[in-house]
């Protein structure tokens, strides 16, 4: 898999992969929040490609206290052969150097294969809540 930034060509094809990978919902234009991260940090977008085709996504930031993982998803057809794992890879390798000390994501609860992969690539469960404030309502 080819590991490369996100281009504005990329649109619809990213937003089939969240499809397919559960990670769009109700309240998350998937439109607008490509252009919400095209509007800050458009570096830290990155898609993984094999044969042509993108199967796997993340964005990622780096607020100078906390890295954060968002949109991050393999196609199911894709899964289990280390997609993941090297993108995840790849988004710690570009964090390290900015002095980026943690990685955060939000997993749902519900979601035991994703929280299995995290455990797995060495995530753990922090003691937290996680609290939101919607400030606009796609």
């Amino acid at each position: 898999m080819l590991i490369r930034r996100f281009q504005i060509e990329d649109q619809f094809a990213v937003i089939e992969l969240w499809r397919r990978c559960g990670l769009v919902r109700p309240q998350n234009d998937p439109v607008k929040d490509i252009q919400r991260k095209l509007r800050t940090q458009p570096e830290c977008f990155l898609v993984g490609v094999e044969d042509g085709a993108i199967i796997a996504s993340a964005m990622y930031s780096y607020d100078g206290h906390r890295g954060w993982v968002n949109y991050f998803g393999v196609d199911p057809d894709h899964q289990r052969a280390g997609h993941g794992k090297a993108l995840m890879a790849e988004i710690e390798r570009l964090v390290r150097p900015l002095g980026c000390p943690k990685i955060n994501l939000q997993v749902r609860a519900t979601n035991a294969a994703a929280v299995e992969f995290y455990k797995r690539v060495g995530f753990a469960s922090d003691d937290v809540m996680s609290m939101g404030k919607r400030l606009e309502f796609d």
